[in-house]
C-alpha cells in the first residue's frame, strides 16, 4: 500500500489576488497538509509570471513536505485567477519548470471558475456563481465549459461587490445632490467610510485599488436594506444580474445544480433572499444545493481525480488544461 501512495502524490494549488494556497496530499489517504503564502503572483508581458509563480510555490511545498512527510509528487493542479486571459505564460512553461522540480508528470491548469466550481459541486452538470470583489458565472454539461460576466468592473462584474457599491454610493450621491431614487441613510454611511461625498470622485478616481474599494462598501449597502427600499432595491438588480449570467450557462435538460460561493455571499439575507427567488424565477428546473467546498477544494478534487487516472471534466486547452509526460 505504501508503494501505491507513492505513485499518486498530489499538490493543489490556489493562486489568486491574496497569494497562494495549496495543499499536499496523495489519492489514497487524501490531503496531508495546508500551507499558504501572503504574495500575489507577479504579472508581466505575458500575464502571470511563470519564474515568479515557481520561486513562491517551491518553498511552500518544501514546507508541506516537511509537515506531512516525503510525498514523491506525479500530479499537480493549479487553479490561478486570471489564468483565461493572462495564462499564456503558465501554459507554455510550468508543465516542464514542475517536471525539472519534483518529476511531475501530470500538470492540470485552471481558471479559478473551475475551480471554484467543482470546489462547490463536484464533477456534476450544473452552473455556480462565483462571487466577491468581481463576479462570474460558469456552468458546465460535461462535455465543455461556458462562462458569463467575469469582465471586471468597468464592463460587468455585474452584481459583484464592486457593482453593488458603486450602486450605492451612486444612491449617496444622487441623496447628496437632492436627486431622485437617492437615499439619505446610504448618504450618512458614506460620509461614515470616506469624509463628505463630494472629495469622493478625488480620493476615488485616482486609486489603484477601486474594485477593493468599491466592494468594501457593500456590506453597508446590505445593512441598509432592512427599511431603506433603495438599498434594498440595489440588492434585488445585483440578484438580477446574477440570475441572468447563471441562467447564460446552466445546462438545459434534466434538474441541473446550482451554487454559490465566494465572500460576496457572506452580506447573508438581503442578497440572498432576493438572489433564491429570482433564480426560481430563471432556473425553475434547477436544484440550489450549498457550495460543498472553496476554490482550493475543487483543485484538491481535480488533483485526485487526476491521480487516479478518472477526470472527468471537460479539458478545453485554456480554460481546463492538462498536460501528461512520459513514464506514466
Amino acid at each position: 500500500m505504501t508503494g501505491a501512495s507513492e505513485q499518486s502524490g498530489f499538490l493543489a494549488v490556489d493562486s489568486g489576488g491574496s497569494g497562494l494556497r495549496a495543499v499536499i496530499g496523495t489519492t489514497e489517504r487524501g490531503p496531508l497538509a495546508r500551507r499558504a503564502s501572503g504574495e500575489p503572483v507577479r504579472t508581466g508581458e505575458r500575464g502571470i509570471d511563470p519564474e515568479d509563480f515557481m520561486a513562491r510555490l517551491v518553498p511552500l511545498a518544501g514546507a508541506l513536505t516537511a509537515e506531512a512527510g516525503a510525498v514523491p509528487l506525479t500530479t499537480v493542479v493549479i487553479g490561478a485567477a486570471g489564468l483565461a486571459s493572462l495564462g499564456e505564460g503558465l501554459r507554455a512553461e510550468l508543465p516542464a519548470a514542475l517536471a525539472r522540480e519534483w518529476g511531475v508528470r501530470r500538470v492540470a491548469l485552471a481558471a479559478d471558475a473551475v475551480t471554484a466550481y467543482v470546489g462547490a459541486l463536484g464533477p456534476r452538470r450544473g452552473a455556480v456563481i462565483a462571487g466577491g470583489t468581481g463576479l462570474i458565472a460558469v456552468g458546465t454539461d460535461l462535455t465543455g465549459w461556458r462562462r458569463a460576466d467575469g469582465w471586471g468592473h468597468l464592463l460587468g462584474d455585474c452584481g459583484g461587490g464592486a457593482w453593488i457599491g458603486r450602486a450605492g454610493l451612486e444612491a449617496a450621491l444622487r441623496a447628496h445632490d437632492g436627486r431622485e431614487d437617492g437615499s439619505a441613510r446610504l448618504l450618512a454611511c458614506a460620509e461614515e467610510e470616506f469624509g463628505p461625498v463630494a472629495g469622493l470622485p478625488g480620493a476615488l478616481y485616482p486609486r489603484l485599488d477601486r474594485p477593493a474599494v468599491l466592494a468594501s462598501f457593500a456590506p453597508r449597502v446590505a445593512a441598509c436594506a432592512d427599511g431603506d427600499p433603495v438599498a434594498a432595491g440595489i440588492l434585488r438588480a445585483a440578484a438580477r444580474h446574477m440570475a441572468d449570467s447563471a441562467a447564460a450557462v446552466c445546462p438545459s435538460g434534466g434538474e441541473p445544480r446550482v451554487a454559490v460561493t465566494g465572500g460576496l455571499f457572506k452580506l447573508g439575507d438581503p442578497l440572498l433572499g432576493p438572489l433564491d427567488e429570482e433564480l426560481a424565477r430563471r432556473l425553475p428546473q434547477a436544484r440550489r444545493v450549498p457550495a460543498e467546498g472553496d476554490p482550493l477544494h475543487g483543485s484538491v478534487r481535480i488533483a485526485a481525480e487526476l491521480s487516479a487516472g478518472s477526470l472527468t471534466l471537460p479539458v478545453d486547452g485554456r480554460t481546463l488544461s492538462v498536460t501528461t509526460r512520459s513514464g506514466d
